[in-house]
């Protein structure tokens, strides 16, 4: 005897267990002057984005506030971050360019961590 369940229900447990695991997870990394990435994925691609909490005005969790804002907006200018080598030698999460967000082609955000030194935006 096999177990089967239809395509609707297969999704339905899949976003179960992304919500369920973002609960868990759902951790951005933090910078000393309070930048939390992202990682933002499209239909074509995924980029690591940098918030400072002044961009992320509002009630409720980091997620959620970024989530509401791009919605409201539509689209969301932020700085696209990259690992790069820093003088010293170390790994570290940089901004690198300013990139536009839009929100419709947007499939999912979710938090980003990382155990690199995050820097602020210039």
């Amino acid at each position: 005897m096999t177990a089967t369940c239809t395509r609707a229900e297969a999704l339905q447990l899949f976003g179960l267990a992304i919500f369920a695991g973002i609960g868990v997870t759902g951790r951005s990394a933090h910078a000393a002057d309070g930048v939390k990435l992202f990682k933002i994925v499209s239909a074509r691609d995924e980029i690591v984005i940098g918030v400072t909490d002044m961009e992320l005005s509002g009630e409720g969790s980091d997620l959620a506030r970024l989530a509401s804002k791009m919605r409201a907006a539509g689209q969301l200018e932020v700085w696209r971050y990259a690992v790069r080598k820093a003088a010293s030698g170390d790994l570290e999460q940089a901004p690198s360019t300013r990139v536009m967000i839009i929100y419709s082609e947007t499939l999912r955000i979710e938090p980003y961590a990382t155990p690199l030194k995050v820097l602020p935006p210039a």
